[in-house]
């Protein structure tokens, strides 16, 4: 088995701008840029093209029509722990396309499974052939 493969991705690659955080959070919120929103594009970026397909491939709504990832991060208190968070997300996000998915091999019943069904499915048959109308 080989160990997953993890992509690393240039900081010149993301596009980062510091914006208001939203919600609750006193004067903090509203005097500071604490927000971080990242844009990734996929499709100008150095990964390899397997892997740039499957992230687009995703049913994700942080990538937009034009296979840009964005990401919002307003957890964290700090405008450096936020980027560190958006960061976190994007290489989680990368990585788990990296792998490409096994190919999935169909295989068919075995035999004592085929008879269990059959089986079940005749106790069922016979009991229910004892639910008619009772004649003498």
């Amino acid at each position: 088995m080989t160990a997953p493969r993890t992509l690393e991705i240039r900081e010149s690659e993301v596009e980062i701008s510091a914006i208001r955080a939203q919600g609750a959070g006193g004067q903090n919120v509203n005097k500071v840029s604490s927000a971080i929103h990242l844009r990734f594009d996929i499709a100008a970026s150095s990964l390899p093209d397997d892997v740039k397909v499957r992230l687009q491939a995703l049913r994700d709504s942080r990538i937009t029509r034009d296979g840009v990832l964005v990401i919002k991060a307003q957890s964290h208190r700090t405008q450096d722990m936020n980027k560190l968070d958006a960061f976190a997300r994007l290489h989680e996000l990368v990585n788990s396309v990296a792998v490409p998915p096994k190919a999935r091999h169909p295989t068919k019943p075995t035999y004592g499974s085929k008879q269990r069904r059959l089986e079940g499915k005749s106790q069922r048959s016979e009991t229910k052939a004892l639910r008619g109308r009772v004649t003498d």
